[in-house]
């Protein structure tokens, strides 16, 4: 088979491209725009592969995308661009409304017309084409219950302009699939985390703030919860998911590790200060800041239908993935100093002041 993956110098995208050549024979191509997250030295691994190519191109050009498509005439699309931080949306917007509901319309529309012509000289691989939509469990809002847990069937509450766009994003691509017939899959997952992590996200800001002997920011109280899902986990859960899952399916990948955000800055501290010892302990960096607006309480995600019908489960537990985590950030201080040397400098955003 032949993927199209967009996004694919981003965190994500990157572990399931390395995924796919490295432990498959199908072929990759790579659709970025190289906007600030996307970072090619993440593919350094399997660039030289014969089986991957890589198309330096905007998913909101209409022109772009059909072309990618003709050039490479996919089996499978498993988009996965966007802008993804949710305090950048509280900055600004209007980045993610054009990305993330624009950029995915574009290529909804530009593989409908693929696979319509595949339908005319190929029905054999139009019937066997797939477009695979990763989202967020973010699309649900906040849980209740200290019990609850987000399932396929949750409705729709977002709170943020990420969640909003991600939300629309995915009422594009089921209208898609019910109007025009495109064979769909969709997926609702948990927090990331592990190597290539750019380091505006909690987990990467937190390492390297540590070592720097910065302040640790934590938003409010620290008592917001989230499943972690280590992003190997996650990659290998993608490519069941559109290989072996049932079209017009929606399914939720999450990694069974609900920790609030204060125990996994703590966690963080402990294993550095294991790992690299600092005189005076990493948990004294601790800081509180303002919450950031609109900012959801508890995220946690039922992924039984993943295990009961594609038979994924994740391998990591939290302390493991994390572990490995830490030690990948130790291990490559080049691939995020030279992150460091862009745009983004380690600020905290979207405290909205």
């Amino acid at each position: 088979m032949k993927f199209l993956i967009t996004g694919g110098a981003g965190f994500i995208g990157s572990a399931v491209v390395r995924y796919l050549i490295t432990h498959t024979d199908h072929d990759v191509v790579n659709v970025d725009a190289l906007t600030y997250a996307g970072n090619l030295e993440s593919l350094e691994a399997v660039a030289k592969s014969e089986r991957y190519f890589f198309a330096h191109a905007d998913i909101r050009n209409a022109n772009q995308m059909a072309e990618v498509f003709d050039a490479h005439a996919p089996d499978a699309v498993m988009h996965l661009a966007a802008e993804s931080h949710v305090d950048r949306s509280i900055d600004g917007p209007a980045e993610f409304i054009q990305t993330n509901i624009v950029g995915t319309y574009v290529l909804l529309e530009a593989a409908r017309d693929y696979w319509k012509q595949l339908q005319q000289s190929a029905p054999q691989r139009a019937a066997a084409f797939r477009f695979h939509h990763v989202s967020t469990d973010e699309v649900y809002g906040d849980l209740e219950g200290p019990e609850d847990l987000f399932t396929e069937e949750t409705p729709y509450a977002p709170s943020s302009p990420y969640s909003a766009s991600k939300a629309s994003s995915d009422h594009l691509v089921r209208a898609w699939y019910r109007t025009f017939g495109l064979p769909v899959l969709i997926t609702n997952c948990s927090n990331n985390y592990g190597p290539y992590h750019f380091p505006e996200k909690l987990i990467p800001l937190m390492i390297l703030n540590a070592l720097a002997g910065k302040p640790l920011p934590v938003y409010g109280d620290g008592q917001q919860v989230r499943d972690w899902l280590y992003v190997e986990d996650h990659a290998r859960a993608l490519v069941k998911v559109v290989t072996e899952g049932s079209v017009g399916e929606t399914y939720n990948i999450g990694g069974h590790n609900e920790k609030a955000n204060l125990d996994v800055v703590r966690t963080l501290c402990d294993l550095l200060q294991e790992l690299v010892p600092a005189e005076s302990p990493y948990r004294d960096l601790i800081t509180f800041v303002s919450d950031r607006p609109g900012h959801d309480q508890r995220y946690a995600i039922d992924a039984g239908k993943m295990t009961r019908e594609l038979g994924w489960s994740p391998e990591e537990t939290f302390e493991t993935g994390l572990r490995k985590t830490v030690q990948w950030y130790l291990e490559n201080r080049g691939w995020w100093q030279r992150v460091q040397d862009g745009s983004y400098q380690g600020q905290r955003l979207g405290v909205n002041q």
